[in-house]
């Protein structure tokens, strides 16, 4: 009889559990149909988290939660289980000097505006006039409802000091 110590075999009945390192297929979608994001639109990249740390919205990571390597699931987020409503305080006016010159600003171009910290994220244009423009600094999927079709490929656990990475 041999005996492998250390080993253990594969156990059919693993599901996702919060600290998790997970690759998910996936695919999002809106009410109407359209895609937003998928697997396929990063060339088949799998997108990869742990589970219940906050890296996805919160919606797909309490979904991933009890799935199991291989199951597929489809589900509907409401706004507050994604990216949240949209804010009317995240719609500003910016004198037209602050733009750039060499494009004329329209409405539904998008920018990139910087924050205190560096970071850079887009905002899109909703209202030009002389002396200014109306940005929307919403998430452009806020105030949406968001339909996900997911399929769990990997399932691995983490080290306590590899999921504080």
């Amino acid at each position: 009889m041999l005996i492998l110590q250390g080993i253990e075999p594969m156990n059919e009945s693993v599901v996702v559990k919060k600290g998790n390192r997970i690759k998910v297929e996936y695919e999002g979608r809106l009410e109407d149909g359209t895609v937003f994001d998928s697997t396929a639109k990063h060339n088949g990249k799998l997108l990869e988290f742990i589970a219940g740390e906050g890296n996805v919205i919160s919606g797909f990571d309490d979904a991933v939660i009890g799935m199991k390597e291989n199951e597929e699931k489809e589900f509907t987020l409401e706004p507050e289980e994604a990216y949240g409503e949209k804010k009317e305080e995240l719609k500003q006016k910016i004198p037209r000097q602050a733009l750039p010159k060499e494009q004329e600003p329209r409405v539904g171009m998008m920018l990139m505006i910087g924050s205190p910290d560096g970071r850079q994220f887009p905002v899109e244009i909703t209202a030009v006039d002389a002396e200014s423009i109306t940005v929307d600094m919403n998430h452009p999927l806020a105030g949406k409802t968001l339909i996900f079709k997911i399929k769990v490929k990997e399932i691995e656990a983490v080290s306590g000091e590899e999921s504080k990475k």
